[in-house]
């Protein structure tokens, strides 16, 4: 059995395969989310499993989303505009508003100095990934004017008791692309080559 301290209950009659990405990736966005504070506009950088349900939170939240995809991905382009997104383009290009915070999904330190360069003085940049690439030397005048950059590093039973909640009040839809357990080296390699939209999950076998 499960000790208590760490179970939820979840909504008996609801599709494991959909509650899945938000068990981690959904909990990963709303911890992130709480760190970027409550500024009107929100820049997500890699809309993957994580982003896909964050959207849906700000988008009830009343906020302005602005999704980052890695250059040509139009699939994952399209798909946040489809969730609501304000705007959504490369990485590479420029946001059209100054954002009041962002949030990095992406394991990409590159991404860094962008997202400090599109946030207005005084914003806040989340790196919400367990693991990213080495972040670049960087001029002080991107993190100058009291911006800061913070990162996640651990989930915590209160955001659970906090997003399940407010996760079944929106609505929160998840898009998955299912594997047998036995294929998940080609999920991996399906993420990492950036062919998904939404979020991978893992299926045992019956038996």
């Amino acid at each position: 059995m499960a000790d208590a301290s760490f179970a939820f209950d979840l909504d008996a009659n609801a599709d494991p395969v959909s509650l899945a990405p938000l068990l981690c990736a959904g909990l990963i966005g709303w911890r992130s989310l709480r760190k970027a504070g409550d500024g009107k506009s929100i820049g997500l950088f890699g809309f993957g499993a994580a982003a896909h349900i964050l959207i849906q939170i700000c988008i009830w939240q009343g906020r302005d989303v602005y999704a980052f995809t890695r250059s040509g991905d139009q699939a994952a382009q399209q798909f946040a505009l489809e969730l609501g997104a304000t705007w959504a383009g490369s990485s590479e290009e420029n946001a059209p508003v100054p954002l009041d915070a962002a949030i990095i999904f992406a394991p990409v330190g590159d991404l860094v100095p962008i997202a400090l360069k599109a946030v207005r003085k005084g914003g806040v940049v989340v790196c919400g990934g367990i693991h990213m690439s080495d972040i670049p030397a960087m001029p002080y005048a991107v993190l100058w004017g009291e911006r800061e950059l913070v990162s996640v590093a651990n989930l915590t039973r209160a955001d659970a008791v906090e997003f399940f909640p407010i996760a079944q009040m929106v609505g929160v839809r998840t898009h998955t692309t299912t594997y047998p357990l036995k294929r998940a080296n080609e999920a991996l390699a399906d993420l990492r080559a950036g062919r998904l939209v939404g979020a991978a999950v893992l299926v045992p076998e019956a038996g």
